[in-house]
């Protein structure tokens, strides 16, 4: 009985140690590529690709298909509808449609999240309106 009862002692012992083993590895293997992440990027000289190439950021054939060509449904790209081409150039112009598609897409992305946040059950403390007197948590979240 006593004989019976260590034996699986001992395997139980086995197995934690190399548990205990592969976290251990498993735990150098994370550091030693966290590390890697702030080591100096190689630069190749040898090879090109597409990739390497220096583009214009105000080429305005870049976004371009083939089967569309430059889809502009509003004509905002040409200049003579353009109520703003005396104001600025084409370049100018395609630059600010460029910053202003990034604004909005971060702000769509800021409001993904919030909704996301509202859902989950995390409310802001205070009010949405204190003259009003509605509080954040008074606002449904759409769920039903």
């Amino acid at each position: 009985d006593v004989e019976g009862s260590a034996a699986p002692a001992t395997r139980d012992t086995s197995y934690f140690r190399i548990a205990l083993i592969k976290m251990k590895l498993l735990s150098a293997l994370a550091l030693i590529g966290s590390a890697a992440a702030f080591a100096p990027a190689k630069t190749s000289s040898g090879s090109s690709s597409a990739l390497n190439e220096r583009v214009d950021p105000l080429d305005p054939s870049i976004g371009v298909t083939a089967p569309l060509g430059l889809y502009d449904p509003l004509g905002w790209l040409d200049p003579a509808k353009d109520p703003a081409s005396g104001f600025a150039t084409f370049h100018a112009n395609f630059e600010r449609r460029r910053a202003v598609e990034r604004k909005h897409g971060r702000v769509a992305m800021v409001a993904v999240v919030g909704m996301l946040f509202h859902n989950a059950g995390i409310e802001f403390p205070g009010y949405l309106s204190k003259e009003m007197g509605i509080r954040f948590s008074d606002i449904p979240d759409g769920m039903m």
